[in-house]
C-alpha cells in the first residue's frame, strides 16, 4: 500500500496543545491516484478527511467514530451477553451445587476418638505415674493411627480419692500430671498437628476438700446450700435407703455442720446441689474458662446422677421381700429417685447453648458427649440426642458393645448392634465403646482370639468409634494381688477393682514396657507379655493386631460407604455376624463377615441377590485370606475371623430392604462430576 509523503491529520496537537509548525507551513503535495493508495473520504460537516479503516494509535475521539459502526457494536454486545449468561449459569450451578450438597462432616464423625488414661499413657519424669508431658511426647502415635480426637480422662487438682472424679480445683492441675502450662503446651501442640483435645469435665461432685464444700460446711450464706445436705441423726446417719455407686449409704454425717450431705459415689465426693442457680452458674463459668483456654470438646461424666428427687423418699427395692438392712449395692434399689430426674437435660441444654458459643469460628466446633449408663433402659439413653428443636450431646456414648464377652456369637453380635441402631433418633449419629477405664478389656473378658473380630466390628460399624488406650495392641488386664489394689472400689470389694484394665500403656520391650524409661518405678504393674505385645514390635509386623487397626481406621476415613453409606444387616446365625455398607451411585461396596461364634463355619449369602457371584477378600485378620476370592454360597470364616470383601455392582441392596438398613443422612454419589448431593 502506497501512501504520500504524509497524512495530515488537523486534530493533532503537540503535548502543550498547540499545532506543530509543520502542520502549519508546510504544504502536502497532491498525492497521486493508484490501485494501492488509501481510500480517504471527507466529513460531509467538518470538511476533514478521514482514514476508512482503523489504524494503530488514532486517538479517542476516531476511535469513538469507528466503535459506532454496526460491525463492532454489534459483536460486542454479543460478548457482553455471552459473559453475562454465563455469570448467571456459573452463579445457578454454584447455587445447585450448595443447595444439594449434603452438610459437611464433624470432626467428630470422621474419626475414631481415642482415650488416654493420664496415669498410664506414658510417664515422661520418671515417677511411676503418666503425664500431660508423656502425652506430648506420644502425640506421634496419634498420628500413625491416623486419630484426631483424644479424650483424655481427668488431671484436675485432686486428692485422687477416685484417681481424678474427685476434683478438688477445677481451675488448676495436680502437680502429679504437671501445671497449666504444662496443658496449655500440650494443647497448642496438639492444635499444630490439627489433633483434638476433649476434656473429661465432672459436673456431679466435687472433693470434700473443694473449697465450696469446705465452705458450705459452716454454713457460709453463699455456699450453705452448694450441696445436698438434709437432717439426720449422728449415730445413724441413714434419711433413707440410697446406696452409693460404690456401695454402703448415700450418706455421711458431718460433724461440723451436724447434718448429712449426698454423695451417690465416694463419701469423698459430695454431690451438688443443681437446684441451686449459683451451683448452675459455677459450672458455666468453669465450661468457659476451659473453653477459653482452647479445648475442642467434653465428656460428660455421670450425667444421669445430676439431679434427685426433693422428696427424699426411700427408693423402691428390686426384691420386695429382702430385707431393708441388707440394701447395699445399687442393683438391690430401683434408682427411680437417685437417676434421671425432671430437669437434668434442661441442665444440659444450657451447657450446650454456653459450648455452642465458641462453635461460631470457622473449623472450632466444640463437641460434647454424654455419659450414662442405662443397662436396659436404652430409651434413657437415646434422650440424650439434640432435638430439631434444641440441641443437646452430639451423641450419649453407647456402651452396649461392652456386653460382647457375655455370649460370643453372631445373633448376639447383631442384637447388640440393633440395640442402638434400632432405637437411635432418625437422623442421629451412632458410636461404638468396646472398652474404657471402669470395664474390663474386650480382650481379656472376650478372649484374645476376638480381638481382631471386635476391632474390625468397632472400626466398620456407621458412626463414631471409641478406641480406650491399648486396644489398638490387644492389650489384655493384668492380674493384682490384694496389697497391689489401687482402685477405691476394689478396696471394698477387690472384686470391683478397675486396676486390671489400667496398667502402664506397653509401648517396646524395653523397661517397664517403655512406660518409664527413667526409673524402674510404675503405679500398676505391666502385663507380663509386654515383650510381644507393644507397639514397638507390633510397628514391624504386617499382620499384627496394630497394623490391621491401622488399616481399617485408614479404610474408614478413605472410602464414602463407611463415612456416610448405608449400613444394611445381611445375616447372623450362631457364628457369624454380616453387614453391607454401600453408598447410593458409587459402583463398589463392601460385605463385612465377622465371626464370633466357637467353630470355623461357611457361610452361605445366595440368597442375597444384589452381591455378585464371586467376591475378593481386601482384608482378613486371618492375613494369610488377604486376595482370597470367594463365592457367596461359600464364604469360610475361622473362629475370630473378620473379612472385609469389596465388590462391584450397579445394583444396590438398601431400596429392596428398607427393615434392614439405616442412613444418618442419605447422600448419593454423582460419578460424572465426582460430588455428593441430597437424594
Amino acid at each position: 500500500m502506497e501512501l504520500g509523503e504524509c497524512t495530515r491529520n488537523p486534530g493533532y496537537q503537540d503535548s502543550d496543545g498547540t499545532a506543530s509548525a509543520a502542520d502549519t507551513n508546510t504544504t502536502v503535495p497532491e498525492e497521486k491516484e493508484d490501485s494501492t493508495s488509501v481510500k480517504l473520504e471527507q466529513h460531509p460537516a467538518e470538511g476533514e478527511y478521514m482514514q476508512f479503516k482503523p489504524y494503530a494509535g488514532m486517538p479517542k475521539e476516531v476511535l469513538l467514530q469507528y466503535s459506532s459502526q454496526a460491525r463492532y457494536r454489534v459483536t460486542r454486545e454479543i460478548v457482553f451477553w455471552l459473559t453475562v449468561a454465563c455469570t448467571l449459569a456459573l452463579v445457578a450451578v454454584t447455587i445447585a451445587v450448595i443447595a444439594m450438597s449434603p452438610r459437611c462432616m464433624g470432626w467428630w464423625q470422621t474419626t475414631p476418638v481415642y482415650q488416654v488414661y493420664p496415669r498410664s499413657f506414658y510417664d515422661s519424669d520418671g515417677d511411676g505415674v503418666g503425664d500431660l508431658k508423656g502425652i506430648q511426647q506420644k502425640l506421634d502415635h496419634f498420628q500413625y493411627l491416623n486419630i484426631k480426637a483424644v479424650w483424655i480422662s481427668p488431671f484436675y487438682r485432686s486428692p485422687m480419692k477416685d484417681f481424678g472424679y474427685d476434683v478438688e480445683d477445677f481451675r488448676d492441675i495436680d502437680p502429679l500430671f504437671g501445671t497449666m502450662k504444662d496443658f496449655e503446651e500440650l494443647l497448642a501442640e496438639m492444635h499444630s498437628r490439627d489433633l483434638k483435645l476433649i476434656m473429661d469435665f465432672i459436673p456431679n461432685h466435687t472433693s470434700d476438700r473443694h473449697r465450696w464444700f469446705n465452705l458450705s460446711r459452716i454454713r457460709d450464706p453463699h455456699y450453705k446450700d452448694y450441696y445436698v445436705w438434709t437432717d439426720c441423726n449422728a449415730s445413724f446417719p441413714k434419711p433413707n435407703n440410697w446406696v452409693s455407686i460404690f456401695g454402703n449409704s448415700s450418706w455421711t454425717y458431718d460433724e461440723v455442720r451436724g447434718q448429712c450431705y449426698l454423695h451417690q459415689f465416694l463419701k469423698e465426693q459430695p454431690d451438688l446441689n443443681f437446684r441451686n442457680p449459683d451451683v448452675r452458674q459455677e459450672i458455666v463459668d468453669l465450661i468457659h474458662f476451659w473453653l477459653g483456654k482452647g479445648v475442642d470438646g467434653f465428656r460428660m461424666d455421670a450425667v444421669k446422677h445430676l439431679l434427685e428427687a426433693q422428696h427424699l423418699r426411700d427408693e423402691p427395692q428390686v426384691d420386695p421381700n429382702q430385707p431393708p438392712e441388707t440394701v447395699t449395692t445399687e442393683w438391690d434399689l430401683h434408682s427411680d429417685y437417685t437417676t434421671s430426674q425432671v430437669g437434668l437435660h434442661d441442665l444440659l441444654r444450657e451447657w450446650r447453648a454456653v459450648i455452642d458459643t465458641y462453635s461460631r469460628e470457622p473449623g472450632r466446633y466444640r463437641f460434647m458427649v454424654t455419659e450414662s449408663y442405662d443397662y436396659d433402659e436404652v430409651w434413657k439413653t437415646m434422650m440424650y440426642y439434640s432435638t430439631p428443636l434444641v440441641k443437646e450431646s452430639d451423641f450419649p456414648f453407647n456402651f452396649y458393645l461392652l456386653d460382647l464377652p457375655q455370649n460370643t456369637s453372631g445373633l448376639w453380635a447383631q442384637h447388640l448392634v440393633h440395640l442402638w441402631m434400632g432405637n437411635m433418633p432418625k437422623g442421629k449419629w451412632a458410636n461404638w465403646v468396646v472398652g474404657n477405664h471402669d470395664r474390663s478389656r474386650i480382650a481379656s473378658s472376650a478372649g484374645q482370639a476376638y480381638t481382631r473380630v471386635i476391632n474390625m466390628l468397632l472400626l466398620t460399624l456407621p458412626g463414631t468409634p471409641t478406641t480406650y488406650y491399648g486396644e489398638e495392641i490387644g492389650m489384655e488386664n493384668i492380674n493384682i494381688t490384694e496389697s497391689q489394689v489401687q482402685d477405691p472400689a476394689g478396696k471394698y470389694n477387690k472384686s470391683l477393682s478397675r486396676d486390671p484394665e489400667r496398667s502402664p500403656m506397653q509401648w517396646s520391650g524395653d523397661m517397664n514396657a517403655g512406660f518409664n524409661i527413667k526409673t524402674n518405678i510404675t503405679w500398676l504393674p505391666v502385663h507380663p507379655n509386654y515383650e510381644s505385645v507393644n507397639v514397638e514390635v507390633q510397628k514391624e509386623d504386617e499382620g499384627s493386631v496394630l497394623a490391621q487397626y491401622r488399616f481399617l481406621n485408614t479404610l474408614r476415613q478413605s472410602e464414602l460407604s463407611f463415612q456416610r453409606g448405608w449400613f444394611c444387616y445381611v445375616h447372623a446365625d450362631a457364628n457369624v455376624f454380616s453387614y453391607l455398607r454401600e453408598l447410593d451411585g458409587l459402583d463398589r461396596a463392601f460385605l463385612i463377615v465377622l465371626n464370633f461364634g466357637k467353630e470355623s463355619v461357611i457361610t452361605d449369602l445366595s440368597s442375597v441377590l444384589e452381591l455378585p457371584d464371586q467376591m475378593t477378600v481386601l482384608m482378613s485378620t486371618n492375613r494369610a485370606n488377604n486376595g482370597k476370592v470367594f463365592k457367596k454360597s461359600q464364604i469360610m470364616t475361622e473362629v475370630g475371623e473378620g473379612l472385609v470383601i469389596q465388590y462391584s455392582t450397579g445394583t444396590r441392596y438398601n431400596p429392596n430392604h428398607p427393615n434392614q438398613c439405616y442412613i444418618s443422612e442419605k447422600a448419593c454419589y454423582m460419578k460424572v462430576m465426582d460430588i455428593l448431593y441430597k437424594c
